[in-house]
């Protein structure tokens, strides 16, 4: 028996071949909806560019919907750079100010209404902002971050184009409210689904493409992300391991800090693992860990070197993230920082997701708790903390968290019409935690 084998296509040409696949979906206008899954890094925003390009330039009127403002910004600038001629409208509140990466280009207009905004090839504003205009519809939409979107919202806006492309990751953290809805659970139409998941659940023939590579996360990472929040579609990344190299100009001390640093500079990641503890929400010890982390990677000089920066470029303060699950864990964490690391980003995993640094430090959820509740099980928070990276991840946590995992079985109800949510948040974190070399203080 003869066995063929498939030949792997380079990552850039298998990529490609999916956007072409949803381009030519575009074009054809067969489908109302199309739906892009896409993996942390795997070039959303570079196909919603595109796309809108290609629209616009066929002379199709279309609106971009993103979920927040510093979406549509991102969306506005990546636009200028690619189409300087095509003509933006900038859909806001009253009283936005106008950021200089919106401001600056001559062919972007920004006004509270879509009349003062005539004339524009493409409108770009909020979910929240569409759901205000009650006059207008257009031939298409393109709706960026879609799995952020809650279904009410698509709801508000949807009779305001004809077809739409919908484009985000399943991987990352759902919608949320700080309302109780527990009486919408089970019902098809549930606004606490996102607007993908209702959209799919009434119109299961529309065509559903998986972008393949993560251009973002390093071969160190891929693997590890896509076994414990991707199972079922995967993805691989872009590059090789002699494509991303991060080395550390300077000396360690021998302290274990520099053992997680130097380990997760070899190797992509690194667990460092304080001792066995239940500790309030805000762990003096583990922030502190935290920012140790990301200062001594500062002060070790490390460098960079990737397809964007060939003979390296130096990883300053802008470059390194610390991401926590709570608003409190982030102020004590960026109290602990030095003026040296002013720079750094620390916030929460909701308002990380979609950025990308070179280095991140990320506290456990879990770490130093006494109970796994649904919030800091969700898998999308941890797929969000530890898919931030280009270079190296190094995780902070408490041990005990595998035992924490198997002594706290899932206590949530189940509902009727509520489809499973894979992977669960005990499968992901036992498979994260299963893969991390650890250092221990």
């Amino acid at each position: 028996m003869t066995v063929r084998m498939t030949p792997v296509l380079p990552p850039g040409v298998e990529a490609g071949r999916v956007v072409e696949a949803v381009l030519a979906d575009l074009r054809s206008g067969r489908h109302r909806g199309i739906v892009v899954d896409s993996p942390p890094g795997a070039g959303k925003s570079t196909l919603v560019v595109r796309a809108t390009i290609e629209l616009a330039a066929a002379g199709e009127p279309l609106i971009v919907i993103a979920q927040t403002n510093e979406q549509v910004d991102d969306l506005i600038a990546r636009l200028v750079t690619d189409a300087p001629e095509l003509l933006v409208g900038r859909l806001s509140a009253a009283d936005y100010v106008p950021s200089e990466r919106v401001s600056a280009p001559g062919t972007v207009r920004v006004a509270a209404k879509v009349a003062d905004l005539g004339g524009s090839a493409v409108i770009i504003g909020t979910a929240a902002k569409w759901a205000t205009v009650a006059d207008g519809s257009w031939p298409w939409a393109i709706v960026d971050e879609a799995y952020q979107m809650r279904s009410d919202a698509l709801l508000r806006v949807a009779s305001r184009f004809e077809r739409a492309l919908f484009v985000g990751d399943p991987g990352q953290l759902d919608p949320f409210s700080t309302v109780e809805t527990s009486r919408w659970t089970g019902l098809t139409w549930d606004p606490m689904q996102s607007a993908v998941a209702v959209l799919l659940r009434h119109n299961p023939d529309l065509p559903v493409h998986r972008l393949p590579v993560s251009w973002r996360l390093p071969a160190s990472a891929a693997p590890l992300v896509a076994e414990a929040f991707y199972p079922f579609t995967g993805f691989r990344a872009g590059t090789s391991g002699p494509d991303r190299v991060l080395s550390l100009t300077g000396p360690g001390d021998g302290g274990p800090a520099d053992a997680a640093v130097d380990l997760a500079a070899a190797t992509g990641w690194a667990l460092y693992e304080l001792p066995a503890r239940h500790t309030l929400r805000t762990d003096v010890e583990a922030a502190a860990a935290c920012a140790a982390l990301a200062v001594r990677m500062l002060e070790r000089g490390a460098v960079a070197v990737s397809e964007r920066a060939r003979s390296g470029a130096p990883v300053d303060a802008t470059r390194i993230a610390i991401g926590a699950a709570h608003r409190d864990q982030v102020a004590v964490i960026r109290s602990m920082l030095p003026a040296s690391a002013a720079g750094v980003t620390v916030d929460t995993a909701n308002r990380l997701q979609g950025r990308e640094y070179d280095v991140t430090v990320v506290l456990h959820p879990l770490s130093g708790r006494r109970d796994a509740t649904a919030f800091h099980l969700e898998s999308g928070r941890l797929c969000v903390l530890t898919s931030r990276h280009r270079h190296a991840c190094l995780v902070v946590a408490r041990a005990g968290i595998p035992e924490l995992l198997d002594a706290h079985p899932s206590t949530e109800p189940v509902h009727l019409n509520v489809p499973v949510r894979f992977p669960d948040g005990w499968e992901a974190n036992q498979a994260v935690l299963a893969r991390l070399p650890v250092v221990r203080p």
